[in-house]
């Protein structure tokens, strides 16, 4: 009787996804169209790139998000999209040590010898490797830009980030990083197991 009462629920529920998520694909190209954004570097329609991102997404499920990279201004096509990936990086790693430390800290602020100094190094340590190892992962799935006028552009690029690969290369960055930490050597377990977690998605 659970499982007769159970399908149909699961049915409705899929049903209603698709709405939303057809729903999301309208607005977002509006919105698009609306600021005058355009596709980058690809030959297909910005409307078939959008598709592809989403189905992406949804393909991988909870262990695939999006991480976004802006150049706000530039001249040079080449100089613009390089600048939205170091930036896309350098997000994904600012999140990840943050989050980092405010797990740390609260789960081993009340140990007498917190060595904070010696974290504080290991946090810098951390976000700088996180961001050169993550670069490898970050999958790029397709870049937008508008005219700023007087020659300018901005753009935005969307990466989608495999849970998996993205955790591979926080624990290949907490190894470096903690060859320099006294701190994440003496609490290397939890600190590893706080990495393997990942962090929220924004």
């Amino acid at each position: 009787m659970a499982l007769l009462i159970a399908v149909p629920t699961i049915e409705a529920q899929n049903k209603a996804l698709v709405k939303a998520q057809k729903k999301e694909y309208k607005q977002k190209m509006k919105e698009y169209r609306k600021e005058g954004w355009k596709i980058f570097g690809t030959s297909r329609s910005l409307d078939v790139a959008l598709l592809t991102h989403y189905d992406k997404l949804n393909s991988l499920g909870e262990n695939g998000y999006e991480v976004v990279g802006i150049c706000s201004r530039y001249k040079s096509d080449n100089v613009g999209h390089q600048a939205a990936i170091n930036n896309a990086c350098n997000t994904y790693a600012r999140q990840a040590g943050s989050t980092l430390k405010g797990r740390i800290v609260s789960d081993m602020y009340g140990d007498a010898d917190y060595p904070e100094a010696e974290f504080d190094k290991f946090y810098a340590a951390y976000e700088t490797l996180v961001e050169k190892e993550i670069k490898g992962e970050l999958r790029e799935s397709y870049s937008v830009y508008r005219s700023l006028g007087n020659g300018e552009k901005t753009m935005q690029t969307f990466f989608i980030v495999d849970e998996d690969a993205a955790m591979r290369a926080r624990l290949r960055a907490l190894e470096n990083a903690a060859k320099e930490s006294e701190a994440a050597q003496r609490y290397a377990e939890k600190v590893s197991d706080f990495v393997r977690k990942g962090f929220e998605k924004q």
